[in-house]
């Protein structure tokens, strides 16, 4: 194995339960990433359920991210919204600063933003929205890295102003011939065996594919699947980390 492999972060989306509606097992999850992309309220998530997953994330050692969406709760944030620059600066702002006061209110913070959803495939190449993304963390706070597809405009205004950026791969999904994940209405979309998973995982850390990998969280198996991605990175001496200081 190369000597100089380089730490890779696991990341899995969270919070995303709503009152008496439970969506996957962040406490299971918790304790088998390092970076944990917690909803916002705008696809999915209460204040208690996340405040609660801060709580956890903090208790854990685990980072924690602002997942942004779409104003779309109804749709789970899966919906593209022809939605004003202006406006869509407004709502990513909105939702930073409302999951770093509860990830404060429990001793926390906001390490990260991450797009989610049809939010994250339409600033891949939506020129507007990927500059309203970026100039709501530059006006929230331009310490805060941008997780994203590689090679996404997102990524690449991101970079020209200034913020730090990190590439993201899925291990349970499917790709398409130009990088882009496979749509989730077809059969192909998603990879539920976890032990294809977990290859994919290690042969992406030996490739140095991406800065972080995403398993997620509301998937069914998913906690299994996270299981079986952690144990083959560790058993290949591969390190597990967050890309940016949980302190």
């Amino acid at each position: 194995m190369p000597v100089d492999l380089v730490p890779v972060d696991l990341n899995a989306d969270l919070g995303e339960s709503y009152g008496r509606w439970t969506l996957g097992d962040d406490a299971a999850m918790l304790t088998l990433i390092t970076s944990a992309n917690v909803a916002c309220g705008f696809h999915a998530g209460d204040p208690t359920t996340l405040r609660e997953t801060c709580r956890r994330a903090v208790a854990a050692g685990v980072v924690i991210g602002a997942q942004v969406s779409y104003p779309d709760l109804v749709g789970f944030g899966r919906r593209f919204i022809d939605i004003s620059p202006t406006d869509l600066t407004a709502a990513v702002i909105y939702q930073i600063g409302a999951l770093d006061g509860l990830a404060r209110s429990v001793d926390g913070r906001v390490r990260y933003v991450k797009p989610h959803g049809a939010l994250y495939h339409s600033v891949i190449d939506h020129e507007q929205q990927a500059c309203a993304v970026v100039q709501a963390v530059l006006d929230c706070d331009a310490e805060l890295p941008v997780l994203g597809l590689p090679g996404s405009l997102l990524l690449k205004l991101a970079a020209a102003a200034g913020l730090r950026t990190v590439t993201e791969y899925f291990i349970d999904r499917n790709y398409t011939t130009d990088g882009r994940l496979v749509d989730r209405r077809h059969a192909n979309a998603l990879i539920t065996d976890p032990s294809l998973a977990a290859q994919r995982a290690v042969a992406a850390a030996r490739n140095g594919r991406a800065d972080s990998f995403c398993t997620h969280g509301d998937s069914p198996g998913a906690v299994q699947m996270a299981t079986a991605v952690r144990d083959a990175l560790l058993a290949e001496e591969i390190t597990l980390a967050p890309f940016v200081d949980p302190s």
